[in-house]
């Protein structure tokens, strides 16, 4: 047993005591405070007040920080006058939506690498039968990205750990929420697309979430007309009136939606619930992505503007075979990326499992493959992996 395995033995002993099939609780004093704010943001829900907070992983580069966002209502997709809108946008349809906090900025490169390092821990815990997934917890358990193909590729635009993480599969963004559930014992996912545009929007009704005026636009995102050579850092541009910042612009955002190129069909024109309101996928390709990229012209950055993942032509240069489940290899995909989303109140474990678990056949095929290959690692989140991984870093 080498030094990093013999140290997390005894954590991982008292951990294994714990039943993970349980859906993590949040920190019930995490975003909450008992009393009315005398400043900043908030949102009172059910007694107490929603704020701002930012969460630090200890002794690592993962440290991000969540807005509350009110509840309210937001017509889901453009208006058929709008310019430059398209065919995906429409029919229209009004969502309710309840209270959530959202990350202020996108996931950064510093974030997601961090997760990337435990392709190597859960393969050294592996080899010394140290917490091992079986059936009693492989709905706990989390995959995680193997180490990129072409490093030169994803990274050429920079790598900075300020910068937005990209070319991750709607899958692997998935995936990594459900790890940071894990260690954190805090329920994040990714947003729906109702969520997102009604963040996005931040109660307007224009194109932009600063009104109709493209020329406005360079003070709030990183696109085409500003663009000197790939994404910014995060956070460099003016924030929307919920206070999130490069909501236009930048990378691409995952959701949780299939990409309906044809529109919203039977949604259009009805009232739904944000539950309800989701276009859960049936469809292993085709995943929605929200905010336009760095390379895109600013009709692209729209509020109500649409993007669907297109796995063939995402990994035409991927040598894998069958092609990886956690990556792109080919653009666009170098400006998607993604941001955490909280909800108000822990989902149901069935609800949330639908947010952070493969939802196709095809990919949880390609991911067991990979796996049984030794070509993949699959590892269980706990709150003692990070501290005592990263010690060693």
């Amino acid at each position: 047993m080498n030094k990093l395995t013999a140290t997390l033995f005894a954590s991982f002993a008292l951990a294994c005591s714990v039943t993970q099939a349980q859906t993590p609780s949040a920190d019930a004093s995490l975003g909450i405070s008992k009393t009315k704010p005398a400043s900043g943001p908030f949102v009172e829900f059910e007694g107490v007040y929603m704020v701002p907070y930012v969460h630090t992983i200890e002794r690592s580069n993962i440290s991000f920080e969540m807005i509350p966002i009110p509840g309210g209502e937001v017509i889901v997709g453009s208006p058929a006058a709008e310019e430059g809108r398209t065919e995906d946008e429409g029919p229209q349809f009004t969502v309710q939506v309840p209270p959530f906090w959202m990350a202020k900025t996108e996931l950064t490169w510093g974030e997601y690498k961090t997760f990337m390092r435990n392709y190597d821990l859960f393969k050294r815990l592996r080899a010394e039968n140290i917490r091992l997934v079986d059936e009693s917890n492989k709905a706990d358990a989390v995959t995680v990205p193997t180490p990129l193909y072409d490093p030169s590729h994803t990274y050429e635009h920079g790598e900075d750990n300020l910068q937005p993480a990209v070319t991750m599969t709607q899958f692997a963004a998935k995936q990594y929420t459900k790890w940071l559930s894990g260690i954190t014992k805090v329920q994040y996912r990714l947003p729906t697309e109702a969520e997102w545009e009604y963040a996005a929007r931040a109660g307007s009704k224009t194109a932009y979430s600063f009104g109709n005026d493209a020329t406005e636009l360079e003070k709030y995102a990183t696109f085409t007309d500003n663009a000197s050579n790939g994404a910014s850092k995060v956070g460099t541009k003016l924030p929307n009136a919920f206070g999130l910042h490069d909501m236009h612009g930048n990378v691409w955002e995952w959701t949780i939606d299939q990409f309906t190129p044809d529109g919203y069909g039977d949604r259009g024109g009805k009232k739904l619930s944000w539950q309800d309101s989701i276009g859960w996928p049936t469809q292993p390709d085709s995943r929605a992505a929200r905010g336009g990229g760095w390379e895109d012209s600013a009709e692209r950055l729209r509020s109500a503007a649409r993007l669907g993942s297109v796995d063939e032509d995402w990994k035409s240069e991927d040598p894998n075979v069958p092609l990886s489940p956690w990556w792109y290899t080919s653009d666009p995909a170098r400006m998607v990326g993604m941001r955490l989303v909280r909800s108000a109140k822990d989902l149901p474990k069935e609800v949330i499992g639908r947010f952070w678990d493969a939802d196709n056949e095809g990919i949880d095929e390609d991911v067991q493959f990979r796996l049984r290959e030794g070509r993949g690692a699959i590892g269980l989140p706990v709150p003692e992996l990070i501290p005592e991984f990263q010690k060693r870093q």
